[in-house]
């Protein structure tokens, strides 16, 4: 039978033509995932329900036509208007979307919100049912996918800060339907083992863990019987599920959330971290400290070797003759005698100044006490007690003649100074 035969670009070509003439100006209704804004202004996001997805695209003038983009967040239920476009190099096709309006929470979203808010009311969520960290743990489970970046961002900090910690490793699925079973049973198994091992073998804490995601990617961690199954857990528990902005109802469940999983590896390794810093420093001060002390002995052993002891003698010995060699002793002695008459001439000196000055205060005291003598005499007060007296205006001008008196006016007062007082007067004519 002949088959009419076709390449692969003209397949794509008529499904191209057939779709892009058939579904223009399509309404679709679905729940936004995986929303982004790209540099160039353009969004893109999955539109989704339960059964299947289809990628969408809006491109930036329509998105400046479409302001409400901006408020649309992941899990929400949206109506959406647009062209279906195929992409011929990935033989793929996706919704090139021209109006886009919100219809309110996603049901994905709605039913995480319902079921976030029972569990609280049950109090799966409370604070004082929670279990604290060890912060010195000896064996640590993680549960997570075997082969996921989420592992290896955790044993990354694991090797570079842990001392002595021992990780063990319980494989899991993380996504899809059959994840929220096996991440029950890896629980239920790495709690059997902890229950049944020795002391030394028992675990300390459990991390549950995965990388980020959609909400979708997600929803295994929203599971109502794993966040019983860790709430009954009798061990430590850390969840690390996604990225800083990522929440599922494990995270509330568990008795520490991390916001990644090398955050949860931090937080697990920071007592070893800072015992590895204390040990270093120490381990630096024991070094310096033994090195002085090597230094210090080899110092002693140096300086107690006859050799040494001999060579300290001589050069002991060499710097005095050396000194006594500088030494003239009647060099010295003359110095002395020199030193002697001089002070012998000093004081000689001295007994002549003193003579010589004992000499000067008499002749001055003498000369003294011929001026005060004279003074006494020339004495105004001696003078008035002797009967004299003498006239002063008021200003204090001193009125010592007949003619100083007729120059003032009839009637002008004066004061007439006696020895033992004064008394005011006027000019009578």
């Amino acid at each position: 039978m002949d088959l009419e035969s076709k390449n692969v670009s003209q397949v794509i070509s008529e499904i191209k033509n057939l779709l892009e003439t058939e579904f223009t100006n399509v309404t679709i209704i679905g729940e936004t995932t995986n929303l982004s804004l790209s540099s160039s202004g353009h969004w893109y996001f999955t539109l989704s329900d339960k059964d299947a997805s289809i990628s969408a695209a809006l491109f930036k003038m329509d998105a400046l036509r479409n302001p409400l983009i901006k408020q649309i967040k992941d899990g929400e239920k949206v109506i959406v208007v647009g062209d279906i476009n195929v992409y011929p190099k990935r033989g793929t096709f996706q919704v090139i979307v021209k109006k886009i309006v919100p219809l309110g929470v996603g049901d994905l979203k709605e039913q995480f919100e319902k079921l976030k808010r029972r569990l609280a009311g049950e109090g799966l969520f409370d604070l004082d049912r929670k279990k604290i960290i060890p912060p010195l743990p000896k064996r640590v489970a993680i549960i997570t996918a075997l082969r996921g970046a989420a592992l290896q961002d955790f044993i990354n900090i694991y090797k570079r800060r842990s001392i002595w910690m021992d990780l063990v490793v319980i494989p899991t699925l993380v996504q899809g339907d059959d994840a929220p079973r096996s991440i029950r049973a890896s629980l239920h198994k790495i709690i059997k083992y902890s229950l049944d091992a020795e002391p030394a073998k028992k675990i300390d804490i459990i991390v549950l863990t995965r990388g980020g995601g959609s909400l979708e990617d997600l929803w295994a961690f929203n599971d109502e019987g794993l966040a019983w199954d860790l709430f009954n857990c009798p061990i430590p528990t850390i969840s690390a599920v996604g990225h800083e902005v990522d929440f599922s109802i494990a995270d509330f469940v568990c008795d520490l959330r991390a916001e990644t999983p090398s955050a949860a590896a931090e937080v697990i390794t920071h007592q070893q971290t800072l015992i590895k810093e204390k040990m270093r420093t120490l381990k630096g001060r024991l070094l310096s400290t033994i090195e002085i002390k090597i230094s210090r002995v080899n110092n002693r052993l140096k300086y107690a070797h006859p050799h040494t002891i001999l060579n300290i003698i001589l050069g002991v010995f060499n710097t005095y003759q050396k000194r006594l060699n500088r030494c003239d002793i009647q060099k010295r002695l003359n110095e002395l005698t020199h030193i002697h008459e001089f002070y012998q001439r000093l004081d000689e000196s001295i007994t002549d100044l003193k003579i010589h000055l004992k000499e000067k205060l008499a002749t001055l005291k003498h000369r003294l006490d011929k001026s005060s003598g004279l003074l006494n005499v020339l004495n105004p007060k001696n003078v008035l007690e002797r009967g004299y007296s003498y006239v002063e205006t008021l200003e204090g001008g001193v009125v010592a003649s007949s003619v100083d008196l007729d120059k003032l006016s009839k009637g002008a007062q004066l004061n007439l100074y006696f020895h033992d007082g004064k008394r005011l007067v006027k000019k009578a004519e």
